[in-house]
């Protein structure tokens, strides 16, 4: 295997063992750019001639840590003789791309080519970037951006392009990826890219965010360090109508955090989801979207803050009935949960009238009369065990429902 030129030092023209950086950017092999220097008492860089009046040397250990890599992978591949070139060849691809994506202030473009390989790779290429500290150099491209308090285009560009590399790769709780990307550092760049990034920039975060959440990461950090201003980004991507795989995956990184902490939906409930939610009911008429809708504001429901958020928005009761026996069953058994919460806990006059004017009692009868025994069924019963003489008072109460109250109070 060819070794790749930028491994090799420009006075020697061998592979370097403990690469250094001069005043000009160059690296060199430190035994040979000393003698160049204090032997031969030269005051040029040899590479290029240029006069330098600084002779301080550098480690450069990401340089190191690369070719330390390339060396384990080339004696990886001739140990196995079934392997084909293609990993080899990428391999000696990304290295360059990973030193001029550290080395260089353009790292765009570099970026952009490293995520087309990563993109189209298979399981070894994303490995093989992982084991040559690929994870740790996108790392610390995305933790610049909180640097400092502003940071420029390019700088954000750059902080995009290394997510658009990171949400490809797999994590699991014990590899390092998963123990980088869960630093505070990172995670603070993250939820910042969530707040001002580009859309495909958020997306790539969210992607990332789900992955994590997928393998029970702790939010507490993230939720005390941001607070509700987490919530109300995560939030504006849930209502995200153009981009729906942000929206989705929004949605599941919400239903993580809040079935996990109750703490965590009061920040939410304060951040407005519940008036969020109510108004993307009436359009999520795929049964996966609105199943996820009604298991979060069930979730905040749970809460009074959340009981009181929802009977005081005008469409509340009514965006919720109109999904019982209409999307799914699983929507059918959070309605009826959420009606549940509102009924035993929160049972206001206004409420009451607005479940029978919406159809809700209606539906709910409808529920009592499918064969069997289940827990939804067993809360329509006490629903209306709890209201059923109220609604008798309303002229459009089902006539079915008096029946049933007289048959089950002998």
């Amino acid at each position: 295997m060819d070794v790749p030129p930028d491994f090799l030092c420009p006075i020697s023209m061998e592979l370097m063992e403990d690469p250094v950086t001069i005043a000009t950017g160059l690296s060199y092999e430190r035994k040979n750019i000393e003698k160049w220097f204090f032997t031969y008492k030269k005051k040029t860089c040899p590479a290029t001639m240029q006069s330098i009046n600084n002779f301080d040397v550098t480690p450069n250990h990401t340089l190191k840590r690369l070719i330390i890599a390339w060396q384990n992978q080339n004696e990886a591949s001739q140990t196995c003789s079934t392997s084909s070139s293609m990993p080899s060849v990428k391999h000696d691809e990304m290295l360059s791309l990973l030193k001029t994506i550290e080395s260089s202030p353009f790292k765009v473009s570099s970026l952009k080519k490293l995520r087309s390989i990563i993109e189209i790779g298979d399981e070894v290429i994303k490995s093989d970037f992982i084991q040559s500290s690929g994870v740790e150099v996108l790392v610390q491209i995305v933790v610049q951006i909180n640097v400092f308090e502003t940071s420029d285009f390019v700088t954000f560009t750059a902080c995009e392009e290394a997510l658009g590399v990171l949400q490809e790769l797999s994590l699991s709780e014990e590899d390092t990826t998963f123990e980088l990307l869960s630093k505070p550092e990172f995670m603070k760049s993250m939820a910042t890219m969530l707040q001002r990034g580009s859309a495909e920039g958020r997306l790539y975060t969210i992607t990332i965010f789900r992955k994590m959440s997928k393998i029970n990461y702790d939010w507490n950090f993230v939720i005390q360090d941001q607070g509700i201003d987490f919530f109300k980004s995560l939030l504006e991507l849930v209502s995200d109508e153009i981009c729906t795989k942000a929206s989705s995956r929004a949605l599941d990184v919400l239903i993580h955090i809040l079935g996990a902490s109750k703490k965590s939906r009061l920040r939410a409930i304060e951040a407005g989801a519940i008036c969020v939610l109510i108004e993307l009911l009436p359009d999520s008429n795929r049964s996966s979207k609105c199943d996820k809708v009604l298991v979060l504001i069930k979730l905040l429901c749970e809460c009074a803050e959340g009981r009181q958020a929802l009977v005081e928005h005008g469409m509340a009761i009514a965006s919720i009935s109109k999904k019982m026996l209409h999307v799914s069953n699983t929507a059918t058994k959070f309605v009826v949960k959420i009606l549940w919460l509102i009924c035993n806990m929160h049972p206001t006059e206004r409420v009451l009238e607005e479940m029978l004017i919406y159809g809700s009692v209606k539906k709910l009868l409808a529920l009592l009369h499918i064969d069997g025994r289940s827990s939804t069924k067993d809360r329509v019963l006490k629903i209306f065990k709890l209201h059923g003489n109220s609604w008798k008072r309303y002229p459009c109460f089902p006539c079915e429902l008096k029946d049933y109250l007289v048959d089950d109070s002998r």
